[in-house]
């Protein structure tokens, strides 16, 4: 075979991101760039297909949607699949959102609109989407809270400003759905904040361990909402499977005797 037919070079191929030494490595946004740059895809908390039927019930295909902390997540093209095209996601990585702009732009979801934005001060109007959601971004937050039952001034702070800013963007009758580790009786107190007029709801998804699909309605809250199901909570009970004993997710749970709570 002369030069002429060589074969033309294969691009590198990124290795997977081990994860951080510890926790509190992930409120450290150099981390998110440096893992970003090497990173193609990682799904934390399952990926689309384990809480799919859960969505669907909440998500409209004419729904104007905001993904908090995209990262390099396929929530949004699975979200379009869907039929849901109205789509804005946020990440406060521009290395994130750089990759999943031209991720986006080579797989032909040219609709999808991405942009660098931090959650606790969203660049958005007031009352401009109907649903936002996020898929662990809040639990970022919690990796340095402290005690769960009564976590640091500084954690409370920035989860509120965050939860009063997904409020303020949401329309009447919007939906904020969070996913998350964190159970109810923790999340509660922070969810039911006298100044957010939202419902408080949950499902849960997931084998071993269990996660957490909540679901607020802005401007339903009432008496009969506030007494939540999170009252007669029967805790899943806690075994972890091999493959989840090696997934990320088990690392980034920095307080899993919650689980025997």
């Amino acid at each position: 075979m002369d030069d002429g037919d060589a074969l033309p070079a294969k691009e590198p191929q990124k290795k997977p991101f081990s994860g951080p030494s510890s926790a509190s490595a992930y409120l450290d946004p150099l981390y998110w760039d440096e893992r970003f740059r090497s990173e193609e895809h990682y799904e934390w908390f399952k990926d689309y297909s384990h809480f799919q039927h859960l969505i669907q019930r909440h998500i409209e295909p004419a729904s104007s949607v905001l993904e908090l902390g995209c990262g390099n997540s396929q929530l949004c093209e699975e979200l379009h699949k869907d039929g849901i095209t109205n789509i804005t996601c946020i990440d406060l990585s521009a290395v994130a959102v750089e990759n999943m702009e031209k991720r986006l732009a080579t797989n032909g979801f040219k609709d999808i609109k991405v942009l660098v934005a931090d959650m606790l001060d969203l660049p958005f109007g007031d009352e401009y989407f109907d649903v936002v959601i996020e898929k662990g971004t809040m639990d970022v937050l919690f990796v340095d809270s402290g005690d769960p039952w009564n976590p640091h001034h500084e954690t409370v702070d920035k989860v509120k400003a965050m939860l009063h800013e997904v409020h303020r963007v949401l329309k009447p009758g919007g939906i904020f759905i969070s996913i998350s580790f964190g159970q109810p009786h923790f999340r509660r107190p922070l969810f039911e904040d006298p100044e957010l007029t939202w419902s408080f709801e949950w499902s849960t998804f997931g084998d071993g361990f269990h996660y957490f699909f909540y679901v607020l309605q802005k401007g339903k809250r009432s008496k009969e909402t506030c007494k939540s199901n999170s009252d007669r909570l029967a805790l899943p009970s806690f075994s972890l499977l091999h493959e989840e004993l090696e997934n990320e997710d088990y690392i980034f749970r920095t307080n899993v005797e919650e689980l025997d709570t």
